[in-house]
């Protein structure tokens, strides 16, 4: 029995036109026999898929498609885990004329960082749609970019010389997703930025128990360096210059730092540390009144303490080195772009939880109420934002409001908030209104079978290639057992038959329920193309379907019409 073209459409296939859903089945899954048994040796490797995914059908991929699709996954050339890939590629594109890659140089190139590179073009990534989320972040930094108003901090000259309209923004994500925006190459110092990283530092080398016997937790209710103590007489907490300063105390600091970057720009403005030891007259007051109550462990030096506190403020950073610091605390203590792991989980989980309660002066329980989200400013104007488990963000903009918090980083903050639910407290399952950026774009409840057959109807090959390369189980049937083979075959999609045998190493005579292969298809709607191609397979897989009495109706059609 034989059924028009368009019966397709009464699916709700044409409903679904966009909505890609990319499921993880096991690889294993490929091996599934329905009805036919495959040889050995036939399955396609992820090297294949990979180069099948990229080259849309061409039989070479030039190395700068193949670097620009890798861009837009998130991942950066000069990412540390691909060293090698690109290293070889490098190399394998030298011996080439025309700078291309056929399918056996594309897998020399990649089989050394094949498992990552396939979770990235897998779409498996903490972002999946990174190149729309990345859309969205830029139209918040051109929002916050508009805004005037703030002052730029003078107390310290060298602060003071940077304009007014330096802007930046950069994220790096837990799977080592970048992008940035703006200014983003300019170093600047860290300033109070620093303090939420040196108490992780503090807490990974000797405990929460022992920091704690010099610092508090709570929040002072009081400026960041008023000149007082808690009931205690301790710091109140590592967020305020006492509580930082007795801190410094306690680490060896550059090694962490660089660690915590991934090895990208850190470095130092002894400029800035001159002239924060020359304008520090309030910071010795607050280091000798620590000295006086022996909020100091024992043996300390103070005025070489408040020297090594001076220069951790003046340590130069990036935003785009500085959004690592922010995605190691968002991932556990792991660099992202190095997998090392930097800090202890007890350590991260401290410094997010005081960074959450204290790390905003004196705006963070509005930052709290308003944001959600674990952040630390300082006076240079960076906002060091955490997104527990999915990313680490820094903000950069010189003109701070009277907090002392940066203008346009506050804005964008609030803004990336009100857009996607990253709040602390977003319901991630009820909260319709926002954009969850962890979730693949689409219809999610449209099943795989309905997103692959439409891909066949409508001979989208390189949604096909997508779900191959996700794994996804690329004969599977319908309710009426019919498989995308049967769909491209009654299409006529001669380009998507060749790439299922081919590429996937699909059935070629799969059955549906009225018993009708793919060639059954292709004869009854007379698609002569497609007839030859699948000929050569089902001779090929099939052959004892192909003499005597065992002949199937579309080779005995197929005899009359040739």
């Amino acid at each position: 029995m034989f059924f028009p073209k368009t019966r397709l459409i009464s699916y709700g296939l044409l409903a679904s036109t966009g909505a890609e859903t990319f499921v993880s089945q096991p690889r294993s899954s490929w091996s599934v026999c329905l009805g036919w048994r495959r040889k050995a040796g036939i399955l396609p490797s992820l090297e294949d898929l990979l180069f099948y995914t990229i080259a849309e059908g061409q039989e070479k991929i030039p190395a700068h498609k193949f670097t620009t699709a890798l861009k837009a996954t998130g991942l950066r050339t000069g990412d540390p885990r691909l060293k090698e890939c690109m290293e070889m590629l490098k190399v394998t594109v030298k011996t080439t004329s025309d700078g291309a890659l056929d399918r056996h140089l594309f897998k020399k190139c990649v089989q050394s960082n094949i498992v990552l590179l396939t979770q990235a073009f897998r779409k498996k990534f903490v972002i999946p749609d990174f190149q729309s989320f990345c859309a969205h972040m830029d139209e918040l930094y051109v929002k916050a970019k508009n805004m005037s108003g703030g002052q730029v901090a003078d107390y310290i000259p060298q602060l003071a010389r940077f304009s007014p309209d330096l802007w930046a923004v950069a994220l790096c994500t837990v799977d080592g997703q970048r992008h940035t925006v703006g200014d983003t190459k300019v170093p600047f110092c860290l300033q109070s930025c620093v303090k939420p990283l040196k108490y992780a530092i503090a807490v990974h080398d000797h405990g929460t128990e022992y920091v704690h016997r010099f610092i508090g937790k709570e929040p002072s209710g009081l400026r960041f360096n008023k000149l007082f103590l808690n009931e205690e007489d301790k710091p109140h907490n590592p967020m305020v210059n006492a509580g930082a300063i007795v801190c410094t105390s306690l680490i060896k600091v550059m090694n962490f730092m660089n660690k915590l970057a991934g090895n990208e720009y850190v470095g130092f403005s002894n400029a800035t540390f001159q002239s924060e030891r020359e304008s520090g007259d309030r910071n010795f007051a607050i280091g000798y009144y620590l000295k006086e109550k022996k909020c100091f462990p024992e043996g300390t030096d103070m005025t070489s303490i408040l020297d090594f506190y001076f220069q951790l403020c003046s340590i130069e950073v990036t935003c785009e080195s500085a959004s690592v610091m922010a995605a190691t605390l968002a991932n556990g203590g792991f660099c992202p772009i190095t997998g090392e792991r930097v800090l202890s989980p007890e350590s991260v989980r401290d410094t997010l939880s005081l960074m959450h309660s204290c790390g905003m002066y004196d705006f963070s329980g509005q930052f709290a109420f308003h944001v959600g989200l674990p952040a630390k400013s300082g006076v240079a104007g960076g906002i060091l934002l955490v997104v527990p488990n999915v990313m680490g963000i820094m903000c950069w903009s010189p003109p701070l409001d009277k907090l002392g918090n940066s203008v346009r980083g506050i804005q964008f903050c609030t803004d990336l908030v009100s857009l996607c639910n990253f709040h602390n407290y977003d319901n991630l399952r009820h909260f319709a209104k926002k954009l969850d950026p962890r979730r693949e774009g689409g219809d999610q409840r449209v099943k795989s079978v309905i997103n692959l057959l439409f891909a066949a109807y409508t001979g989208d090959v390189s949604a096909l290639r997508r779900f191959a390369l996700s794994s996804m189980d690329m004969e599977q049937r319908d309710y009426d057992s019919r498989t995308a083979l049967h769909v491209a075959a009654a299409e006529g999609h001669a380009e998507v038959v060749r790439f299922l045998l081919e590429a996937c190493k699909v059935n070629p005579v799969p059955k549906d329920r009225w018993g009708n292969t793919p060639m059954d298809e292709a004869v009854h709607f007379g698609h002569h193309d497609v007839v030859t191609i699948l000929r050569d397979y089902h001779t090929q897989y099939s052959p004892q379907e192909s003499t005597g009495d065992d002949k199937t109706n579309a080779e005995k059609n197929l005899d009359g019409m040739l």
